[in-house]
């Protein structure tokens, strides 16, 4: 391209040499020349540029599914007018980040990285923050679910949310039928109604068929997920940013209320576990509530949108359908908790340029809705929300998606090690639930200010 431009230069220069001896209408016509002749190359550079310009290669680290993601690369470029070149490689959430900071130290990280909520805090210090020139506040809101909002900053965006999976109820209509009860609680007033009608015990207090999986940690799955969504229904962020953006535990505090969200959470979901209680039908003899829901001894189990599947695979004559997660009465507003995965670029990394229009094109609406057929979980962008859906499942997990909330875990094994030991400490009066806050506040500010 330089040669072609040093040679149209030489013929300009011979040219306006050569006109000192034509007359006016040669000078017209060979400037005409010129004109066309310059635009032919500039012309032609550009076109021969544009035909080699190649889409960027980028190398992804991911939490989620190898096989699953390569599936859902492989739908992208079927359709796709250029194919994305896209190397996706699964990481141990348990290892993640000692490798990724590993990679950055020898300069061999990824483009991108493919985190959960719980990431966010640990890896923040490591990523790109997206500028709000690129991506304004008010369109990020106006796209993507609120449980997004954990990727703001004052600076900008720490990522962009690709995919949630809420945590909804199902419930065992069988057992539901058998108590003569005609539908599924909507509220927690309900839960606590329905228990003593569901639950299956003799005089010993044995437990035969539970009601509800709630009140112990150990043995029901998603535990911390099930705690952390009543204290945020009860008004409690459990970790908050101040006003220069530091993350802040604050699970212990009132917020002018009395008895604390904390104290009234523990003391609501140890009473499931109390065998002095009306409502008792969980304790830690029990099996997992996965797998005793599966055994069709459980008529309410909470679980993420992407177990149902899941479900019915595991016993195929389980009789049981989904509900939205029960909410307070009082409750104006909905929520329930979401696993939230978000797509953020490394801070060194050498091409973000690149890394960003991949991610673009990854969290379009068109892919997104792919993903969603893919795996069967709600997309995170509120204009796909928006269209619903007539399938019985996504309908429950779209309307889910909207009310998701996260909060900013700093370590997601060590909280929920926190969140069990609270939970036992109150079990077994070794503290009353407001001790068993402070303690759990500060061992928790600790893991995120070390």
């Amino acid at each position: 391209m330089n040669e072609r431009f040093e040679r149209v230069i030489i013929i300009m220069g011979w040219c306006l040499n050569a006109s000192k001896f034509m007359s006016k209408f040669q000078i017209i016509f060979l400037s005409l020349c010129i004109f066309f002749i310059v635009v032919g190359v500039i012309l032609f550079a550009g076109l021969k540029s544009g035909s080699n310009q190649e889409l960027p290669q980028v190398t992804i680290w991911g939490l989620m599914s190898q096989d699953i993601f390569a599936q859902y690369i492989s739908n992208l470029n079927a359709v796709a007018a250029e194919p994305l070149k896209v190397e996706y490689i699964e990481k141990d959430p348990g290892t993640f980040d000692r490798e990724f900071v590993e990679a950055l130290a020898l300069g061999q990280g990824p483009d991108l990285v493919l985190i959960s909520q719980d990431f966010i805090l640990k890896e923040q210090n490591k990523l790109y923050i997206i500028p709000y020139e690129a991506v304004s506040e008010r369109t990020f809101k106006d796209t993507f679910i609120e449980e997004a909002e954990l990727l703001l900053t004052k600076e900008g965006l720490i990522g962009i949310p690709f995919s949630v999976d809420p945590l909804v109820m199902y419930w065992n209509r069988d057992i539901f039928s058998g108590a003569a009860l005609a539908r599924f609680p909507e509220f927690w007033e309900d839960v606590t109604a329905y228990t003593p009608k569901l639950v299956n015990r003799d005089n010993a207090s044995n437990i035969s068929g539970a009601a509800v999986a709630l009140g112990e940690a150990r043995n029901v799955n998603h535990a911390k997920e099930i705690i952390a969504t009543l204290l945020m229904q009860a008004g409690n962020p459990i970790v908050m940013r101040d006003e220069s953006s530091r993350a802040v535990s604050v699970i212990d505090k009132s917020f002018s209320r009395t008895p604390s969200p904390i104290e009234s959470v523990l003391g609501f979901y140890t009473g499931f576990s109390n065998p002095t209680s009306p409502i008792y039908t969980w304790n830690r003899a029990l099996p997992t509530s996965k797998n005793f829901f599966i055994s069709g001894d459980v008529a309410m189990y909470f679980g993420p949108a992407s177990e149902v599947s899941e479900l019915r695979a595991k016993n195929p004559q389980l009789n049981f359908d989904v509900a939205l997660f029960p909410q307070p009465k009082q409750n104006k507003n909905k929520l329930t908790f979401g696993t939230m995965y978000a797509f953020a670029i490394p801070r060194n990394s050498p091409s973000i340029g690149a890394a960003y229009s991949v991610l673009s094109t990854l969290t379009s609406a068109n892919a997104l809705k792919m993903w969603t057929d893919l795996t069967y979980l709600p997309p995170v962008r509120r204009d796909l929300l928006a269209l619903g859906t007539t399938d019985p499942y996504l309908s429950i997990f779209y309307t889910s998606a909207i009310m998701a909330r996260g909060w900013l875990d700093p370590d997601s094994n060590a909280t929920t090690n926190l969140f069990q030991n609270m939970v036992e400490s109150v079990i077994s009066g070794k503290e009353r639930a407001n001790e068993a806050a402070v303690r759990t506040n500060g061992l928790l500010q600790q893991l995120i200010t070390p």
